[in-house]
């Protein structure tokens, strides 16, 4: 599962041709959230309140990015995922 962003400590990634609907997992520490890319809402699992707002503010910023690198990885483009900024780059 490639990682496309890493800030605060946080990982985000992508499995390649995962399912429905378009999201990414985050990870901190030892918790662990799916989170949906179209609305943010966390599918499965969770993250501390503060890493929660954190994932949600850098959704919201790179929406666009997250739904063009979902496409990729739906078609299995492991090589050509890239990166996604993180809130410490903003």
């Amino acid at each position: 599962m490639p990682t496309i962003s890493w800030f605060f400590g946080i990982s985000i990634r992508m499995y390649l041709t995962d399912h429905p609907p378009p999201h990414f997992h985050a990870y901190y520490e030892s918790s662990v959230a799916m989170v949906d890319i179209r609305t943010g809402a966390i599918i499965v699992g969770r993250l501390p309140p503060r890493i929660a707002r954190l994932v949600e503010r850098w959704r919201q910023i790179y929406t666009a990015e997250l739904m063009e690198t979902w496409v990729r990885a739906e078609r299995g483009e492991s090589g050509s995922l890239g990166r996604i900024p993180g809130l410490d780059k903003k």
